[in-house]
């Protein structure tokens, strides 16, 4: 078994990015700033914040949380946009009412959306840059291999599908309803999850020396999981991420990716 540990490549990218934005403060008196906006008091969203604001300290990024009533969130998102010194915004997901996901995601400036959801969105969606990353930091060869991506969420599944094919590449696009599932799983050299039902994919839905990158979480008695079932880790015949530390590093790192290079924008404009 191989190992994709997005942790190691992370830490490769935190030292570049601390350097840039080291002289963005330095030379251009620019101090990169996210605004995190949270509705939810579910304690797993906090401690991804809580995740977000420790990465921003440590590479000198201003990271403000506004833990507000969903009622005000589209004021306060307003706000925010007309902000010159806040560089990038996200909504934080889930929200406590989901069923305004799609109204306030759209609400952040497009030039402001670091975490690339919005319909009119300029940047590349964290998590689907993330493993964009891993694939290419581990030398996996994408020209003329089957990708299977499974699940179509606006989180992973349908942005890293159209980010590969729009460069060309073989993707099927599936979701867990796909009646032929194991089929197409099954037939793909590269397996790519985001959906977050634990167990969903076994390991005779994957072909043997298959790549497999599992993004999906979910909670399972107590503890967050992935989509794989315990048999897929147990093959020694697989390139695989681990099951803790592959996608979800290189996801903060491909979200504040994002907001150094809006700030790397004003610099250039001054």
């Amino acid at each position: 078994m191989r190992l994709l540990s997005g942790q190691d490549l992370a830490d490769f990218i935190k030292e570049r990015q601390a350097r840039q934005v080291r002289g963005l403060r330095q030379a251009h008196q620019i101090f990169p700033r996210l605004a995190i906006v949270r509705t939810s008091e579910d304690s797993r969203i906090a401690a991804y914040v809580r995740l977000k604001k420790a990465y921003g300290a440590d590479i000198l990024i201003d990271v403000d949380e506004h833990f507000v009533p969903q009622a005000e969130a589209a004021t306060l998102i307003q706000k925010l946009n007309a902000d010159p010194k806040v560089h990038g915004i996200i909504v934080q997901l889930p929200l406590a009412d989901p069923s305004q996901t799609e109204a306030l995601v759209n609400a952040v400036a497009p030039a402001k959306d670091v975490d690339g959801l919005g319909k009119n969105a300029t940047l590349q969606p964290a998590t689907a840059l993330a493993i964009v990353w891993l694939l290419h930091g581990y030398n996996i060869e994408l020209a003329g291999k089957k990708i299977a991506v499974v699940g179509q969420g606006r989180l992973v599944g349908a942005p890293l599908a159209q980010m590969l094919q729009a460069s060309g590449y073989d993707v099927t696009p599936i979701t867990k309803e796909t009646e032929d599932l194991e089929v197409q799983t099954r037939a793909a050299d590269i397996v790519i999850t985001g959906v977050g039902v634990p167990g969903l994919i076994k390991s005779s839905m994957i072909k043997p020396g298959a790549v497999v990158v599992d993004a999906g979480v979910a909670s399972e008695a107590g503890k967050l999981v992935g989509d794989m079932a315990p048999d897929v880790r147990e093959r020694t015949d697989l390139t695989i991420t681990p099951t803790k530390g592959g996608v979800g590093p290189l996801t903060v790192c491909a979200l504040f990716d994002n907001v150094i290079q809006i700030a790397l924008k004003q610099a250039n404009t001054k």
